[in-house]
C-alpha cells in the first residue's frame, strides 16, 4: 500500500514500460474536459443572451402599451376638437349622412323605379 501510493506521487506510471497507454488515456481526460468547459462556456453565454432579450422583450412590450394608450387618447374625438378649436375648426353640428353610389350593374331604369313608387 505504501509503495504503491509513493509510485502514484512519484508518477512512475507515466515514465514506465507500459505508460503510452496511460498517456492516452490523460490526454483523453485532458480532451473531454475542455471540450466540457467549452461546452459550459457556450450554455452560460447562450443563457445570458435569452435574460438579456427577455428584458429587452418586457421593456418593447411596456413601450408598445404606452405608445397603444398614448394613440387611443389622441384618436378620441374630444381630444381632436380641443386641437382644432385652436385652429377654429369646431365640430358639425349636423349630422352626417349615407351617400349610396350605385353600380353600372345595379343601376335600374327610369321605368323600373316608376314602378317602385306605385
Amino acid at each position: 500500500m505504501k509503495n504503491g501510493v509513493y509510485s502514484l506521487l512519484k508518477a512512475k506510471f507515466l515514465i514506465s514500460d507500459d505508460a503510452l497507454k496511460n498517456w492516452k488515456f490523460i490526454v483523453f481526460l485532458v480532451i473531454l474536459g475542455m471540450i466540457m468547459i467549452a461546452n459550459n462556456h457556450q450554455y452560460d453565454a447562450k443563457n445570458y443572451r435569452i435574460t438579456e432579450l427577455t428584458n429587452q422583450v418586457k421593456e418593447l412590450r411596456s413601450e408598445f402599451v404606452d405608445r397603444r394608450s398614448e394613440l387611443m387618447k389622441l384618436k378620441m374625438e374630444s381630444t381632436v376638437a380641443k386641437k382644432m378649436e385652436a385652429r377654429q375648426i369646431l365640430p358639425s353640428e349636423v349630422p352626417p349622412v349615407k351617400i349610396v353610389v350605385e353600380s353600372k350593374k345595379d343601376k335600374k331604369s327610369f321605368w323600373d323605379k316608376l314602378k317602385i313608387w306605385q
